[in-house]
C-alpha cells in the first residue's frame, strides 16, 4: 500500500481498509496537466505551474510533506510532436528529450517543488497504459469501428461540425481542423454519461470553480460520441502499440491522462482507489472536457473511483491575444526570474490574476507590481525595521512583542497590530483552499500596510532622539519584528525565496518561523543587518 517517507515514497504491507482510511484522511495527491513537450516552456505554462506549486506548498505546511505527493510531467506522444520533432530533423524520442529537460531547467528555476516528473514515454507509464487498455478492451469498453471526421492536431482529437467555428475552424487554436477517414478503436463514453453527470451534480465543488461545473455539465446534456483513442501505425507510429492490435497506437489523450497515477510507487487497485478520490487536478479551461468527461470516463472503465476536484484556471494573455506557441506571441519565464527574481514572476500571477478568469500579462505590468508591492512595501518594510533594530540596538530585540505571554499591553496601537498580525495564517488558509490566490496575498498586504502605518503613528525614528524613550522604541521593534516573521513565513507557499531570505534576516529557524504571532521572537534574540530584496526596476531604463 501507498506510504511516504520525508516526502519520499516507500511501500508497505497489506492495510485493512480501515486503516487505509485513516491513513489517506490527511492525504493529498496534486497534479498539473501533463504538457506537451513540442515546444519549450512559456508564461502561460508557468501560471498552471505556479498556482499548482503555491498550493502544493500550502497542503506540505497543513498535513505534513510526507502525506502530500505534487506530480507534473511531459506528454511525448502523438501528432503534434511527431511533426514538431520533423520540422528540425529529429527523432521524436531525442527532441522529447530535449524538450522535457527544458521544462525541468525552467521549473528548477522558478522553484517549482513537484514530487514526481511524469515522462510518457517512460517505460514504466507505457507499461501501466497498456495494463488499462488490455483491461478496458476485456470489459467490452473498447471497440473497432470505421470512422469519418474534422481533427484538430493542436488538440489532438475530433471535433464534429457544431463544436467548430465556421468553416471548420478549431475554436482553441483558430485554425481548420483535417478531414480524416480510418478505421480506428474507441472507448465508449455515452454509457458513463448519467453516472459523470450525476456525480458532478451530487458534488457542487467537483468541478472548481463554478463556471466551469456549469459547463461541463451543458456538455453532459445531450448524448456523447465515443472518444476515438487509436492512431493506425500507417498514420503514426509514434505512440504506445495497443495491447490488442499491434498494427495501431493509442491515442495520446488515453495516454497522457493515465500519467497522474502510473508512476506512483503503487499502482494497484486498492492503492489508486485510495489515492483518486484525494485527488486534486490542475488544469486550464481549453481541456476541460477531456478532465470532466473523457477522465472520468476511463477510470469508471476500469473499475476506479474518480479524483476529488478539477481546479480549472482561464488563459493567460498577451495584449489581449491567448499566450500560445502557435501565435507567436510566448514569453519565457526563465528570463523573467533570471531578470527580477524568481518570486517576482510568482506574485505578480498569484496577485493580478483572479484563478479561473483569463488574466493579461506584460511586462509593465510585471514592474508596476514589482516596484508598488515588493520594493516599497514588503522590501521597504524589512528594511526599515531591520534598520532601525542595528541602529536601535545593535540587532537585539529587548522586550517581548504585544500579544505574547510576557508582552506589554494597553497601548491601542500596539494591540491593533498584534491582532492584525496574529489574525494572518487563519485569513489565509481558507482563501488558499479555494483557490483565491490573490484575495490571500491582498490579506497578507493589508497587514503589511498596517505595519507600515504603525511606524508613521508611533514615530520610533523620532522617539529614539530622546534616551529616556528606549523602551518604547523596543517595544515597537519587538512587535514589528514578531509581525515581519508571521508575514515571512505566511508568504512561503507564494514566495518561497524571498520567504527564506527575510527569515534569514531575522534570523529566524524553520521551526520558529511556524510559531503562532506571540510565540516566536523573544527578548535577547538577535536580527542580521537588512540588505535589499526588491530593488526597484527602472522602467525607462528597460525600455
Amino acid at each position: 500500500m501507498l506510504g511516504w517517507v520525508q516526502g519520499q515514497p516507500c511501500s508497505r504491507g497489506a492495510e485493512s481498509p480501515a486503516i487505509l482510511d485513516l491513513l489517506m484522511a490527511n492525504r493529498i495527491h496534486i497534479t498539473t496537466a501533463i504538457i506537451y513537450s513540442n515546444g519549450p516552456p512559456h508564461v502561460g505554462h508557468a501560471y498552471e505551474m505556479l498556482a499548482t506549486d503555491a498550493f502544493a506548498r500550502f497542503q506540505r505546511r497543513k498535513l505534513g510533506a510526507a502525506n502530500v505527493t505534487f506530480l507534473t510531467g511531459t506528454d511525448e506522444h502523438g501528432d503534434k510532436n511527431k511533426r514538431a520533432a520533423d520540422a528540425i530533423g529529429l527523432h521524436p524520442k531525442a527532441f522529447a528529450d530535449k524538450i522535457s529537460a527544458l521544462f525541468r531547467q525552467g521549473w528548477a528555476g522558478l522553484d517549482i517543488s513537484y514530487d514526481i516528473f511524469v515522462r510518457t514515454t517512460d517505460p514504466v507509464h507505457e507499461a501501466f497504459v497498456q495494463k488499462m487498455l488490455a483491461r478496458t478492451y476485456e470489459s467490452g469498453d473498447i471497440y473497432f469501428k470505421d470512422y469519418e471526421g474534422l481533427y484538430c492536431v493542436g488538440c489532438e482529437r475530433f471535433y464534429t461540425e457544431k463544436e467548430l467555428l465556421p468553416g471548420n475552424i478549431c475554436p482553441v487554436h483558430n485554425r481548420a481542423a483535417e478531414p480524416i477517414k480510418e478505421g480506428n478503436y474507441f472507448l465508449k463514453l455515452e454509457k458513463y454519461r448519467e453516472t459523470i453527470r450525476r456525480n458532478i451534480e451530487k458534488n457542487p465543488d467537483f468541478i472548481r470553480p463554478e463556471r466551469y461545473r456549469n459547463e461541463a455539465l451543458r456538455m453532459l446534456d445531450e448524448p456523447l460520441d465515443d472518444l476515438c483513442i487509436s492512431r493506425p501505425k500507417a498514420r503514426l507510429d509514434w505512440g504506445i502499440a495497443l495491447p490488442f492490435d499491434d498494427k495501431y497506437v493509442t491515442y495520446v489523450w488515453y495516454d497522457a491522462l493515465w500519467a497522474y497515477m502510473s508512476e506512483l510507487p503503487d499502482t494497484d487497485d486498492a492503492s489508486l482507489t485510495a489515492i483518486l478520490p484525494v485527488t486534486e487536478h490542475f488544469i486550464g479551461k481549453d481541456i476541460l472536457k477531456t478532465h470532466a468527461v473523457y477522465w472520468p470516463a476511463m477510470l469508471m472503465a476500469v473499475g476506479l473511483p474518480t479524483y476529488r476536484h478539477l481546479n480549472v484556471h482561464g488563459f493567460m494573455n498577451f495584449g489581449g491575444a491567448r499566450l500560445s506557441k502557435s501565435s507567436g506571441n510566448i514569453e519565457d519565464p526563465v528570463a523573467y526570474q533570471q531578470t527580477v527574481g524568481p518570486d517576482a514572476l510568482r506574485f505578480f500571477i498569484l496577485r493580478e490574476f483572479t484563478y479561473g478568469l483569463d488574466g493579461d500579462f506584460s511586462e509593465e505590468r510585471v514592474i508596476d507590481r514589482y516596484n508598488s508591492d515588493l520594493a516599497n512595501d514588503l522590501g521597504n518594510l524589512t528594511s526599515r525595521v531591520l534598520s532601525m533594530a542595528a541602529r536601535y540596538s545593535q540587532g537585539a530585540i529587548t522586550a517581548a512583542p504585544v500579544g505574547s505571554a510576557a508582552g506589554a499591553g494597553g497601548d491601542p496601537l500596539d494591540v491593533a497590530l498584534a491582532q492584525t498580525f496574529a489574525s494572518i495564517p487563519a485569513r489565509v488558509a481558507p482563501l488558499v483552499e479555494e483557490l483565491a490566490f490573490n484575495r490571500a496575498l491582498e490579506a497578507i498586504w493589508q497587514a503589511l500596510d498596517a505595519a507600515n502605518k504603525y511606524i508613521v503613528a508611533t514615530s520610533p525614528f523620532t522617539l529614539a532622539k530622546d534616551p529616556a524613550n528606549g523602551p518604547r522604541v523596543a517595544q515597537i521593534l519587538a512587535n514589528l519584528v514578531e509581525g515581519l516573521r508571521v508575514v515571512a513565513d505566511t508568504l512561503e507557499p507564494f514566495m518561497p525565496v524571498a520567504s527564506k531570505k527575510i527569515l534569514g534576516l531575522l534570523n529566524v529557524d524553520e521551526k520558529l518561523a511556524r510559531a503562532p504571532y506571540g510565540d516566536g521572537i523573544k527578548p535577547g534574540h538577535r536580527v542580521n543587518p537588512t540588505t535589499p530584496l526588491f530593488p526597484r526596476i527602472d522602467k525607462k531604463a528597460r525600455t
